[in-house]
């Protein structure tokens, strides 16, 4: 019995199709995947988008490298810190005019008491603070009175005439030396310099120095300039101080606690 042949087997020309589909389908698999990682976040773009265009617009400031979360980026340059150019303070001007005039002030108060500045009578000075006039109690007061003598009185009048027309705020101080007082109307160098302080700032008011611009302070000994060791340091400690402030507010006549 003759063998039967076996029928050849079709040759199948579409397998391609196969390769074809799985190429087809990992290409788009990985479509999809880049377009879900490069998925833009539009609030994070505006944030990126506004930091440029303001960093562009304001060179001056300082540089950085931005993400949209607003944090500097690794490997980012360190940054730079811009100092702005000085700018003219708003009270500048006025603070310059306060100046000039003070010195003009200080400058008429030496030539109206050269003589007695001459005699080491009165001094003088001029700082940040303002002008001090420093007056030996010798040519002003009696040994323990508070009354002023009628030879003082010009002086501390010339004074009150180059002060009367401006602002400034005087603070009259008065000092004494450190012996205490034996008789008289005054119980303690506290009441005596006191009461000396305040004599100068009626004269004042008599010439026409508005009162409200004024306060009287007695320190008594406790602010010595000298060691009171000897009759001449004494004498240089037994003294009035009047401080014309170049600074008008009205806390710089509370003297703080030193």
């Amino acid at each position: 019995m003759a063998r039967r042949k076996r029928p050849e087997e079709h040759e199948n020309h579409e397998r391609w199709l196969v390769s074809y589909a799985d190429f087809i389908t990992l290409l788009f698999a990985f479509f999809v995947v880049m377009y879900a990682i490069s998925s833009v976040n539009e609030g994070k773009y505006k944030v990126l988008s506004s930091a440029l265009v303001d960093a562009f617009k304001q060179p001056k400031q300082s540089a950085e490298l931005l993400r949209p979360d607003n944090q500097t980026l690794p490997g980012a340059p360190p940054k730079l810190i811009v100092i702005p150019a000085p700018t003219m303070m708003p009270n500048a001007g006025r603070f310059e005019e306060q100046t000039k005039k003070m010195q003009g002030m200080a400058t008429d108060l030496r030539s109206s008491l050269g003589e007695l500045i001459d005699q080491g009578k009165v001094k003088v000075t001029q700082s940040k603070r303002g002008i001090a006039v420093e007056i030996s109690d010798s040519i002003l007061f009696d040994t323990g009175r508070a009354d002023l003598q009628p030879d003082s009185i010009d002086a501390l009048a010339a004074i009150a005439e180059r002060v009367k027309d401006s602002d400034n705020l005087i603070q009259i101080e008065g000092h004494t030396d450190n012996q205490p007082i034996r008789a008289g109307l005054f119980p303690s160098n506290w009441e005596l310099s006191a009461a000396r302080a305040a004599s100068v700032v009626r004269l004042f008011q008599g010439v026409g120095v508005a009162p409200q611009r004024m306060v009287a302070i007695g320190y008594a000994e406790f602010r010595p300039v000298e060691s009171n060791d000897t009759q001449d340091s004494r004498a240089r400690n037994r003294r009035v101080t009047l401080n014309i402030l170049a600074d008008n507010r009205d806390e710089v006549a509370v003297i703080p606690v030193q």
